[in-house]
């Protein structure tokens, strides 16, 4: 169970980097978007090779930044229901979902995807759109991604079972925190009262 761990533990943070790194394809988009926009006002000159990179960014910010999405457990959940169990019900509902409906669907995707982008990469498949660029790039963005996800699947699944065993700390921990939102609304309101307390 230690090396299993172990492995998770690298897994989370291999997934970690990758999101830090892929956050400052958001920049580029907005850099992109703007000098876009603004040269097609001034100049009155555009091309589908600036729009087509932005949904590749784009594209890219979500793929490879889902498996780090469900590490931090700020992925989308049902938990109407789930909720209102104990931990270790809600642990074992994370495993059956996990191994049910994650690896299949993810799995699947994974080989589907990998085959349109092995042949937009033969055939050097590019954009129908006049000034488009290659597509393989694109294509190539979500076989990785999904890999990422079954990654952090595995991951996830290991620090459930720990859980479960006794030998791993509760993983939906970090789901009780307080997100950034929230705790940046908490810094504002006690600012506003040391404010107030102090007039």
């Amino acid at each position: 169970m230690a090396f299993l761990l172990g492995l998770a533990r690298g897994i989370d943070a291999l997934n970690a980097r990758v999101a830090r790194v892929t956050m400052w394809l958001v920049l580029g988009v907005t850099l992109i978007a703007a000098g876009n926009a603004l040269v097609r006002k001034v100049f009155d000159v555009s091309s589908n090779a600036f729009l087509e990179i932005q949904w590749y960014l784009f594209s890219a910010i979500f793929l490879l930044c889902a498996a780090d999405a469900l590490r931090r457990n700020a992925h989308v959940r049902i938990d109407v229901i789930a909720g209102r169990f104990s931990r270790r019900t809600q642990a074992w509902i994370d495993v059956f979902g996990t191994l049910c409906f994650l690896f299949p669907m993810a799995f699947i995707v994974l080989i589907l995807s990998g085959e349109v982008f092995l042949e937009a990469w033969r055939s050097g498949e590019t954009s129908p759109s006049a000034g488009g660029l290659m597509l393989w790039p694109a294509r190539l963005l979500v076989p990785v991604g999904f890999a990422l996800l079954i990654l952090q699947g595995a991951s996830e699944l290991i620090k459930r079972i720990a859980f479960l065993a006794g030998r791993g700390a509760d993983p939906l921990g970090a789901a009780d925190a307080p997100s950034a939102e929230q705790a940046l609304a908490a810094d504002i309101v006690r600012s506003q009262q040391e404010k107030e307390g102090r007039a």
